[in-house]
Protein backbone atom coordinates (compact mmCIF):
# COMPACT_ATOMS: atom_id res chain seq x y z
CA UNK A 1 0.00 0.00 0.00
CA UNK A 2 2.75 2.48 0.82
CA UNK A 3 4.25 2.22 -2.50
CA UNK A 4 1.00 2.49 -4.21
CA UNK A 5 0.63 5.45 -2.27
CA UNK A 6 4.11 7.24 -3.72
CA UNK A 7 2.89 6.25 -6.86
CA UNK A 8 -0.19 7.83 -6.64
CA UNK A 9 0.90 10.81 -4.72
CA UNK A 10 3.59 11.37 -7.69
CA UNK A 11 1.26 11.06 -10.32
CA UNK A 12 -0.74 13.96 -8.78
CA UNK A 13 2.44 15.57 -7.89
CA UNK A 14 2.83 18.00 -10.87
CA UNK A 15 0.07 20.52 -12.45
CA UNK A 16 -0.17 19.46 -16.01
CA UNK A 17 -0.75 15.95 -14.59
CA UNK A 18 -3.88 17.37 -12.81
CA UNK A 19 -5.32 19.17 -15.85
CA UNK A 20 -5.05 16.20 -18.01
CA UNK A 21 -7.00 14.80 -15.57
CA UNK A 22 -9.19 17.14 -15.05
CA UNK A 23 -9.38 16.68 -19.39
CA UNK A 24 -9.97 13.08 -19.25
CA UNK A 25 -12.90 13.51 -16.79
CA UNK A 26 -15.07 15.73 -18.94
CA UNK A 27 -14.40 13.22 -22.28
CA UNK A 28 -11.52 10.62 -22.87
CA UNK A 29 -8.81 11.94 -25.24
CA UNK A 30 -6.19 10.78 -27.75
CA UNK A 31 -2.80 11.86 -26.90
CA UNK A 32 -2.66 13.77 -29.78
CA UNK A 33 -5.68 16.27 -28.32
CA UNK A 34 -3.91 15.87 -25.31
CA UNK A 35 -0.70 17.53 -26.53
CA UNK A 36 -2.41 20.47 -28.79
CA UNK A 37 -4.78 21.55 -25.47
CA UNK A 38 -0.66 22.59 -24.36
CA UNK A 39 0.85 23.95 -26.98
CA UNK A 40 3.90 25.36 -24.77
CA UNK A 41 4.51 21.37 -23.95
CA UNK A 42 6.12 18.84 -26.10
CA UNK A 43 4.65 16.14 -27.12
CA UNK A 44 7.51 14.19 -25.76
CA UNK A 45 6.81 15.85 -22.55
CA UNK A 46 3.08 15.00 -22.63
CA UNK A 47 4.28 11.22 -23.18
CA UNK A 48 5.91 10.83 -19.74
CA UNK A 49 3.01 12.98 -18.08
CA UNK A 50 0.95 10.46 -19.26
CA UNK A 51 3.22 7.55 -18.80
CA UNK A 52 3.42 8.69 -15.04
CA UNK A 53 -0.61 8.72 -14.81
CA UNK A 54 -0.37 5.32 -16.03
CA UNK A 55 1.91 4.03 -13.65
CA UNK A 56 -0.67 5.80 -10.86
CA UNK A 57 -3.33 3.54 -12.76
CA UNK A 58 -5.01 6.90 -13.06
CA UNK A 59 -5.25 6.88 -16.56
CA UNK A 60 -6.57 3.71 -18.94
CA UNK A 61 -5.59 3.59 -22.27
CA UNK A 62 -7.21 1.80 -24.86
CA UNK A 63 -5.49 1.41 -28.69
CA UNK A 64 -7.86 2.65 -31.15
CA UNK A 65 -5.58 1.97 -34.98
CA UNK A 66 -3.09 4.49 -34.90
CA UNK A 67 -4.26 6.52 -31.85
CA UNK A 68 -3.93 6.19 -28.04
CA UNK A 69 -7.33 6.76 -26.59
CA UNK A 70 -6.81 7.81 -22.80
CA UNK A 71 -9.68 7.51 -19.97
CA UNK A 72 -9.88 8.85 -16.40
CA UNK A 73 -9.37 5.48 -14.03
CA UNK A 74 -11.03 6.69 -10.74
CA UNK A 75 -10.74 3.99 -8.70
CA UNK A 76 -7.07 4.76 -7.24
CA UNK A 77 -8.62 7.92 -5.76
CA UNK A 78 -11.89 6.41 -4.60
CA UNK A 79 -9.35 4.31 -2.36
CA UNK A 80 -7.62 7.27 -1.08
CA UNK A 81 -10.77 8.76 -0.25
CA UNK A 82 -11.68 5.39 1.45
CA UNK A 83 -8.54 5.33 3.48
CA UNK A 84 -8.98 9.43 5.10
CA UNK A 85 -12.59 10.16 4.08
CA UNK A 86 -14.68 8.15 7.11
CA UNK A 87 -18.37 7.74 5.98
CA UNK A 88 -19.60 10.16 9.05
CA UNK A 89 -16.85 12.66 7.41
CA UNK A 90 -18.31 12.52 4.05
CA UNK A 91 -21.44 13.93 4.64
CA UNK A 92 -19.71 17.42 6.03
CA UNK A 93 -17.39 17.29 3.64
CA UNK A 94 -19.77 17.26 0.47
CA UNK A 95 -22.19 19.83 2.28
CA UNK A 96 -18.95 22.04 2.52
CA UNK A 97 -18.37 21.24 -1.14
CA UNK A 98 -22.02 22.26 -2.05
CA UNK A 99 -21.71 25.62 -0.45
CA UNK A 100 -18.42 26.41 -2.05
CA UNK A 101 -20.16 25.68 -5.85
CA UNK A 102 -22.59 27.72 -5.04
CA UNK A 103 -20.54 30.37 -3.79
CA UNK A 104 -18.19 29.90 -6.92
CA UNK A 105 -21.20 29.73 -9.11
CA UNK A 106 -21.48 33.80 -10.08
CA UNK A 107 -23.95 33.37 -13.69
CA UNK A 108 -25.73 30.18 -12.26
CA UNK A 109 -25.27 28.68 -15.94
CA UNK A 110 -25.33 25.09 -16.23
CA UNK A 111 -23.23 22.41 -18.35
CA UNK A 112 -24.40 21.32 -21.84
CA UNK A 113 -26.11 18.19 -21.93
CA UNK A 114 -23.98 15.73 -23.16
CA UNK A 115 -25.27 12.44 -25.31
CA UNK A 116 -22.42 10.11 -25.14
CA UNK A 117 -20.27 8.81 -22.45
CA UNK A 118 -17.94 6.08 -22.17
CA UNK A 119 -15.96 4.90 -18.54
CA UNK A 120 -12.79 2.92 -18.57
CA UNK A 121 -11.19 1.19 -15.29
CA UNK A 122 -8.96 -0.77 -13.54
CA UNK A 123 -8.97 -2.42 -9.72
CA UNK A 124 -6.37 -5.07 -8.61
CA UNK A 125 -8.16 -7.56 -6.74
CA UNK A 126 -5.83 -10.49 -4.61
CA UNK A 127 -8.01 -13.54 -5.68
CA UNK A 128 -8.18 -16.27 -8.32
CA UNK A 129 -10.02 -14.93 -11.49
CA UNK A 130 -12.75 -17.89 -10.93
CA UNK A 131 -13.69 -16.24 -7.46
CA UNK A 132 -13.66 -13.00 -9.07
CA UNK A 133 -15.80 -13.87 -11.56
CA UNK A 134 -18.23 -15.90 -9.30
CA UNK A 135 -18.78 -12.71 -6.80
CA UNK A 136 -19.65 -10.42 -9.77
CA UNK A 137 -22.18 -12.39 -11.31
CA UNK A 138 -23.63 -15.34 -8.47
CA UNK A 139 -22.64 -13.51 -5.41
CA UNK A 140 -23.38 -10.18 -6.69
CA UNK A 141 -26.19 -9.21 -4.23
CA UNK A 142 -23.94 -10.00 -1.38
CA UNK A 143 -22.17 -6.90 -2.07
CA UNK A 144 -23.55 -4.55 -4.68
CA UNK A 145 -24.83 -1.66 -2.45
CA UNK A 146 -26.76 0.33 -5.13
CA UNK A 147 -30.63 -0.14 -5.05
CA UNK A 148 -33.67 1.27 -7.12
CA UNK A 149 -36.29 -0.26 -4.88
CA UNK A 150 -38.28 2.29 -2.92
CA UNK A 151 -36.55 3.65 0.35
CA UNK A 152 -37.38 1.30 3.56
CA UNK A 153 -38.48 -1.92 0.96
CA UNK A 154 -36.25 -4.42 1.11
CA UNK A 155 -34.66 -5.90 -1.98
CA UNK A 156 -32.79 -9.34 -3.38
CA UNK A 157 -30.61 -9.41 -6.33
CA UNK A 158 -30.04 -12.37 -8.77
CA UNK A 159 -27.27 -12.59 -11.46
CA UNK A 160 -27.52 -15.82 -14.12
CA UNK A 161 -24.32 -15.11 -16.46
CA UNK A 162 -25.50 -16.99 -18.90
CA UNK A 163 -26.30 -15.14 -22.69
CA UNK A 164 -30.47 -13.63 -21.99
CA UNK A 165 -29.84 -13.85 -18.30
CA UNK A 166 -31.20 -11.31 -16.04
CA UNK A 167 -29.29 -8.66 -13.42
CA UNK A 168 -32.10 -8.34 -11.64
CA UNK A 169 -33.45 -6.89 -8.24
CA UNK A 170 -36.50 -7.43 -6.90
CA UNK A 171 -38.91 -6.95 -4.54
CA UNK A 172 -42.63 -7.50 -3.07
CA UNK A 173 -44.12 -9.77 -5.05
CA UNK A 174 -44.15 -8.57 -8.93
CA UNK A 175 -42.29 -5.24 -8.35
CA UNK A 176 -38.01 -5.70 -9.35
CA UNK A 177 -35.38 -3.39 -12.00
CA UNK A 178 -33.41 -4.50 -14.35
CA UNK A 179 -29.88 -4.53 -14.00
CA UNK A 180 -28.63 -5.82 -17.18
CA UNK A 181 -29.12 -8.01 -19.47
CA UNK A 182 -25.99 -10.71 -20.33
CA UNK A 183 -25.60 -10.64 -24.36
CA UNK A 184 -22.04 -12.16 -24.54
CA UNK A 185 -20.45 -14.50 -21.47
CA UNK A 186 -16.87 -16.34 -22.00
CA UNK A 187 -16.44 -17.36 -18.40
CA UNK A 188 -14.04 -16.54 -16.41
CA UNK A 189 -12.66 -13.68 -18.94
CA UNK A 190 -15.30 -11.73 -20.15
CA UNK A 191 -19.03 -10.74 -19.65
CA UNK A 192 -20.69 -8.48 -21.53
CA UNK A 193 -24.25 -6.50 -20.42
CA UNK A 194 -26.92 -4.00 -21.95
CA UNK A 195 -28.36 -2.03 -19.06
CA UNK A 196 -29.56 1.54 -18.19
CA UNK A 197 -28.02 1.00 -14.67
CA UNK A 198 -30.15 3.75 -13.02
CA UNK A 199 -30.30 6.37 -16.23
CA UNK A 200 -34.31 7.11 -17.33
CA UNK A 201 -35.31 7.90 -20.51
CA UNK A 202 -34.06 7.25 -24.18
CA UNK A 203 -30.53 6.28 -23.55
CA UNK A 204 -28.57 3.08 -24.66
CA UNK A 205 -26.28 1.89 -21.74
CA UNK A 206 -23.75 -1.40 -22.76
CA UNK A 207 -20.91 -2.68 -20.04
CA UNK A 208 -18.24 -5.26 -19.77
CA UNK A 209 -16.54 -6.82 -16.98
CA UNK A 210 -12.75 -8.33 -18.11
CA UNK A 211 -10.66 -10.36 -16.00
CA UNK A 212 -7.43 -10.79 -16.55
CA UNK A 213 -4.81 -13.24 -14.38
CA UNK A 214 -2.22 -11.56 -12.50
CA UNK A 215 -0.42 -14.12 -10.81
CA UNK A 216 -2.14 -15.14 -8.07
CA UNK A 217 -4.31 -11.79 -8.51
CA UNK A 218 -6.70 -10.83 -11.25
CA UNK A 219 -6.85 -7.03 -13.20
CA UNK A 220 -10.65 -6.43 -13.14
CA UNK A 221 -11.33 -3.86 -16.62
CA UNK A 222 -14.69 -2.30 -16.88
CA UNK A 223 -15.75 -0.72 -19.85
CA UNK A 224 -19.12 1.30 -19.25
CA UNK A 225 -20.91 2.85 -22.76
CA UNK A 226 -23.68 5.19 -22.92
CA UNK A 227 -25.81 7.38 -25.61
CA UNK A 228 -28.37 9.19 -25.57
CA UNK A 229 -30.18 11.73 -23.57
CA UNK A 230 -27.78 12.06 -21.15
CA UNK A 231 -28.34 13.94 -18.35
CA UNK A 232 -25.30 16.15 -17.22
CA UNK A 233 -23.69 14.28 -14.13
CA UNK A 234 -24.80 11.30 -15.30
CA UNK A 235 -21.38 10.75 -16.07
CA UNK A 236 -19.64 12.02 -13.20
CA UNK A 237 -21.76 9.95 -10.99
CA UNK A 238 -21.51 6.70 -12.82
CA UNK A 239 -17.80 7.01 -12.58
CA UNK A 240 -18.04 7.65 -9.09
CA UNK A 241 -20.27 4.40 -8.77
CA UNK A 242 -18.43 2.24 -10.45
CA UNK A 243 -15.26 3.40 -8.25
CA UNK A 244 -16.52 2.35 -5.12
CA UNK A 245 -18.93 -0.50 -6.00
CA UNK A 246 -15.97 -2.18 -8.11
CA UNK A 247 -12.81 -0.46 -6.17
CA UNK A 248 -14.50 -0.88 -2.13
CA UNK A 249 -17.44 -3.22 -2.44
CA UNK A 250 -15.96 -5.83 -4.83
CA UNK A 251 -12.38 -5.66 -3.37
CA UNK A 252 -13.33 -5.76 0.12
CA UNK A 253 -15.79 -8.44 -0.49
CA UNK A 254 -13.66 -11.21 -2.66
CA UNK A 255 -10.17 -10.11 -0.44
CA UNK A 256 -11.65 -10.86 2.71
CA UNK A 257 -13.49 -13.77 2.10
Amino acid sequence: MKDELSTLFKALGHPIRREILDLLKKAARTTGELNEHFPEVTRYAIMKHLTILEEGNLVVVKREGKFRRNYLNAVPLQEMHNRWVGKYMESNANSLLKLRSLAENKGGESMEQSNVFRIEQEVMINAPREQVFKALTSQAGDWWEFKLAPEGVDSQFTFDPVPGGQFIEKWRRDEGALWGTVYYVNAPEEIRLHGHLGMQGAVNSAYTYRLIEKGEATLLQLSHAASGVLEDDWEEKHSEGWAYLLGTLLKNYVERK
